[in-house]
């Protein structure tokens, strides 16, 4: 009776030990196969934090292939069609020196029409290229681009540093001189976390999952005989092995790069899909989706710009549903690749895309994640903390005049999410290439739940995540988008869902904080620039639709709604499946000294033509419902306000602008938009803890009432100033607004040093400005004796009792005599970057504060360099100063550690050194808003109109205003009650901290999924543990059997000592055994 326990414990630990042997494979170990790209698994510090060792060391870079031109068509023709087009555009240039053909693609698309073609002209001239673009049938002639990509595993320098530790930045680095962002792959080695301050006092934990499909809870789905059946789902990678053990449904694998292979070399195409489709060990989404595998990067890491296009072509010929792209790059102004998605959106191929890599600076969203109609996802740790990582937004399409929109879409895991091995076994990775095939699994699993797959589309689809999402607490809406992806609660509303359109965001509340960060930061007030909210409309009725009549805007008269006038503006066309709706919000002149909350909503009709209506003409409608709550205050003093000048700011793209600090060889183009609610984000919200009121502005400075304010604020300024603007300020800070200045670097010995070949013109370019535009800043303050010179220094130096550090800053040149000027010792990095000398110059006038003579004139200070308050690369803040200034132009408050310092020199006249000149042969007016071509120099443009708003006659409505818009808010026609689940108990991953000698890798041994897209392997399970457990059976059989036929033993006797033995003899006692 005792032996059932004994016997069932030995069966338990024999049927675990062979179902691995049976069932699974041993996961990926220390290093992949690859030789291109060596991985090693994470490992965690000695220090006990959960830190990996290794990190991703990411390089990407591209060129243009010489003589080699992409040649865009209209529309999609025959091959012999765009010869004969080619040909007969090229033979009216009648350039006899010219030689060309057409390269040949062999691929398979290479069967089909397509609306491009890939041509090798040699000895082009401008004339030919123009015939070739005046052709009315080729619509864009560009180079074709070669991009190198480097994903590489490097060790640490501190092995032991916990995971938010500052690591000290190299002092130098040497200048890229190509241009270095183009579509880079956006996975990352290790995870950083970005505490949403919920655990700020915790240690961080890492759950310890069997998989991200059965966190998301998947096997819900899957019970229900969901497992991705009839979809396509395409990724674009590097390629997937014919053999690996972890797919059974690989439709198709197709080669588009210059290499004879199919297989992944590298191993992050197969990790990628495995996250999508695997149907074991580390098990994917939707196992019986069709895989299609889209090879286009080569094992060394290299495409090509036309690889891409012949691809995307014929994913759409294949009807792809799903496709997944882990790539990006900053540039949304990339022509072909932008049409291109958009073309694919367009053919109901649901794109799903990594928002980047560039977090936690704000204003880093990567291309395609940040068009409207592709799902962008971001990335998350396993305790619902942003991933540090991870891109932020807002988009920077609309800047300077108007404001991004909400993006990432969506947030899921993207932190030590394990896939599929380069040929088998499991491993580790963490970055937002990760997190987008998790999504794009969901979306294929979530599509193969509907019956009426006409109802799927990219608007619905994303409708539908949006929707569900689960927002995560104190993280804003330009972190976490929507919130956190929630696979259950989409398929709800997909399964309930009519075709209708919506909002994102759904609602604006400039109350609700911190999810609708900047909004919530400042309250509005008469006499305010308006507070302009970008709301994206996704049409899930068709891929094309418009906005019926105009919106109308209806106050709600209980809540105060009339205290607060609305515009909108909108997308003439939504196309493709999206369109945008600008809404500018400002109090009304009846609410100057009122403060209180006001609310109303705005009412938006959307029509699509019905595609399945027997009606010639019909149109499907929908109106949805944008809810507007805001804070009121009454306008503050002239002296608390302060305005931003955006209008001046230009960023890549389109223009080559470089970054403000040289030494930043790895990231080298201002790119983030030099907006206060991004990369200047930390100043902003300093000067809200302040008390000071920050509005920006959009329009030139003749568009501005300066008696409003009390400070105009000029922070690496890139564009050139109207004459108008000119003698506009003048007249300003004489009637007494104050002016801050915050310049950079600019030397056109160093720009012809970062000069970079062209990829458009096929030339050599220098940047278009420096670090700024001084030539234009001094043209701005000359009028006072005020002039920035073209030195470029740099240095740690103390003022103030402040460690304060300079990089690639200029000096002041000539300033007032009766003003206050610091100086300080400065290394010479001009001197360095043209002759890799070093030298340091005393005395260099670096600040300046000047009162202007008038009675009741404004001040002006200058700083050389905006680096220290510039999020980007900001080594030491320099808030503080800022502080100091706005006390001076703002109060007429000097400040004593300024005004007293030993730092202070007289003013610097700059009689003996000519003022910086602009680059000669710049094209700063191919991007400019103020300058235009002209023969010569180019010439300032006619001063354009300030943008006036048309204010929405308002409807009031006596009704009350919902308490919660958040909640308030879904989606029509949707009811989760009629979606019935199956009762399955959730599951919940432990969570727990790593110990100081464990892996950061898990370890974790594959399931089996349950379902039945894995039959076959599922029906050898119960066949296994019975053959084990027989064999075990019939081994104790065995060993009864033996035991009982042979004899028993006798024991052996034991020899008595000699004088005991004659005792029992004397005693007539035998003795027994």
């Amino acid at each position: 009776m005792f032996l059932c326990p004994m016997w069932a414990s030995i069966l338990l630990g024999l049927l675990a030990g062979f179902l691995p042997m049976v069932g699974m494979e041993p996961a990926e170990g220390v290093k992949s196969e690859s030789n291109h790209a060596p991985t090693s698994v994470p490992t965690p510090s000695s220090s006990g934090f959960n830190c990996s060792q290794l990190t991703l060391k990411l390089e990407f870079t591209s060129k243009v292939v010489e003589h080699e031109y992409i040649v865009a068509f209209t529309g999609y023709f025959s091959a012999k069609a765009r010869s004969l087009y080619i040909s007969s555009a090229l033979r009216n240039a009648g350039d006899k020196a010219l030689e060309w053909h057409i390269v040949p693609r062999e691929n398979p698309a290479s069967d089909f029409p397509s609306d491009f073609e890939l041509v090798h002209l040699r000895q082009a001239s401008p004339i030919s290229l123009s015939n070739l673009e005046d052709h009315p049938y080729i619509k864009r002639v560009t180079p074709q681009r070669k991009v190198f990509r480097s994903l590489k595993y490097i060790p640490l320098s501190d092995p032991a540093a916990p995971c938010n530790a500052t690591h000290e930045t190299k002092k130098w680095q040497s200048w890229q001189s190509s241009r270095p962002f183009r579509r880079t792959s956006l996975s990352l080695g290790s995870g950083f976390w970005h505490a949403t301050g919920r655990h700020s006092s915790r240690r961080l934990l890492r759950a310890i999952p069997r998989h991200v499909a059965q966190i998301l809870q998947a096997d819900v789905l899957w019970q229900m005989g969901h497992t991705g059946s009839g979809v396509k789902v395409a990724v674009f990678d590097t390629g997937l092995s014919e053999k690996h053990p972890h797919f059974k449904n690989v439709k198709e694998r197709t080669n588009w790069t210059n290499e004879k292979t199919l297989d992944d070399g590298l191993g992050h195409g197969t990790f990628v899909a495995g996250v999508i489709a695997s149907m074991r060990e580390c098990q994917g989404f939707a196992p019986d989706s069709e895989l299609h595998i889209f090879r286009v990067f080569t094992n060394n890491q290299v495409s090509y710009t036309s690889w891409f296009l012949d691809a995307f072509n014929y994913a759409i010929l294949k009807k792809i549903d799903v496709l997944n792209l882990s790539i990006g790059g900053p540039d949304f102004m990339d022509h072909p690749f932008v049409d291109k998605v958009w073309e694919l959106t367009a053919n109901r191929v649901i794109m799903v895309s990594a928002i980047g890599n560039d977090g936690p600076l704000y204003g880093t969203l990567n291309n395609p994640a940040d068009q409207m109609d592709v799902i962008g996802v971001g990335g998350i740790d396993f305790e619902d903390n942003i991933a540090r990582f991870s891109s932020r937004g807002m988009t920077t399409w609309e800047l300077p005049g108007g404001y991004g929109r909400v993006k990432p879409d969506i947030v899921t895991y993207g932190s030590g999410v394990r896939g599929s091995g380069m040929k088998e076994g499991c491993r580790s990775l963490s970055g937002t290439s990760v997190a987008s095939p998790v999504v794009a699994g969901a979306v294929t699993l979530l599509a193969s739940t509907v019956l009426n797959r006409e109802l799927v589309n990219p608007a619905s689809m994303k409708q539908a995540l949006i929707a569900s999402a689960r927002r995560l607490p104190g993280v804003n809406m330009f972190e976490q988008g929507h919130g956190k992806l929630d696979l259950i609660r989409a398929y709800q509303i997909l399964n309930s869902y009519r075709p209708q359109a919506s909002l994102s965001p759904s609602y604006i509340d400039l109350t609700e904080c911190p999810y609708m960060w900047p909004y919530c930061s400042q309250p509005i007030y008469y006499g305010g620039m308006p507070t302009i909210v970008n709301v994206t409309i996704l049409n899930g009725m068709g891929v094309t639709g418009r906005i019926v009549d105009k919106p109308i805007w209806q106050p709600y008269l209980p809540q105060n709604g009339d205290h607060i006038d609305v515009a909108v503006s909108y997308s003439p066309v939504l196309w493709p499946w999206a369109g945008y709706l600008a809404v500018s919000i400002s109090v009304a002149k009846k609410a100057a000294s009122w403060e209180g909350i006001a609310q109303g909503h705005v009412m938006v009709t959307v029509a699509s033509p019905a595609e399945n209506d027997s009606e010639v003409g019909g149109e499907l409608t929908s109106t949805v419902k944008l809810p507007i709550k805001v804070k009121i205050v009454p306008t503050p003093p002239r002296s608390k306000r302060v305005l931003w000048d955006q209008y001046h700011n230009l960023r890549y793209p389109p223009g080559y602008f470089p970054r403000d600090n040289l030494r930043m060889k790895n990231d080298p183009l201002d790119w983030n938009g030099d907006h206060i609610h991004t990369n200047f984000r930390d100043m902003y919200q300093h000067l809200r803890s302040m008390g000071y009121f920050v509005e920006v502005l959009g329009a030139p400075l003749t568009c501005f009432d300066a008696s409003q304010y009390g400070t105009l604020l000029m922070v690496d300024s890139e564009e050139e100033y109207f004459p108008e603007e000119i003698t506009k300020l003048r007249r300003d800070i004489d009637n007494g607004l104050s002016l801050i200045v915050f310049s950079d670097w600019y030397n056109t010995s160093v720009m012809r040093k970062v000069k970079f070949y062209d990829e458009n013109t096929r030339q050599w370019w220098m940047p278009d400005t420096g670090g700024a535009n001084v030539p234009a800043l001094n043209d701005l303050i000359s009028v006072w004796g005020m002039a920035f010179s073209d030195g470029l220094y740099e240095g740690d130096f103390t003022l103030a009792d402040h460690d304060m550090y300079y990089a690639s800053g200029c000096s002041i040149a000539r300033f007032p005599e009766d003003g206050i000027v610091i100086a300080k010792n400065l290394k010479d990095q001009g001197l360095e970057v043209l002759k890799q000398e070093t030298a340091v110059v005393e005395g260099i006038p670096i600040l300046g504060l000047y009162q202007t003579p008038s009675e009741g004139g404004g001040r002006i200070a200058l700083y050389g360099d905006s680096n220290c308050i510039d999020d980007s690369h900001r080594q030491k803040d320099c808030f503080w100063l800022l502080d100091a200034l706005l006390q001076y132009t703002s109060y007429s408050m000097t400040p004593p550690s300024l005004s007293h310092s030993h730092s202070r020199v007289a003013p610097p006249t700059g009689i003996e050194h000519p003022l910086p000149q602009r680059l000669e042969g710049n094209h700063l007016y191919r991007y400019s808003k103020v300058l235009e071509a002209h023969l010569g120099d180019p010439k300032p443009r006619p001063l354009p109109a300030c943008p006036h708003l048309s204010w929405t006659k308002p409807q009031p409505v006596n009704e009350t205003a919902p308490s919660n818009l958040w909640k308030h808010q879904k989606l029509l026609s949707v009811d989760l009650d009629k979606v019935a689940l199956p009762n399955v108990r959730a599951y919940r991953p432990q969570v727990r901290p790593l110990s100081p000698g464990e892996s950061g890798a898990w370890d974790i041994p594959g399931g089996i999924m349950p379902g039945r897209y894995n039959q076959e392997v599922g029906q050898t399970i119960p066949v296994f543990a019975f053959l084990g457990a027989m064999v075990v059976l019939s081994f104790f059989v065995v060993q009864l059997t033996k035991a009982k036929s042979k004899p028993k033993r006798r024991k052996p006797r034991i020899k008595r000592p000699t004088y005991l033995q004659q005792q029992q003899t004397t005693n007539g006692k035998n003795p027994t055994v």
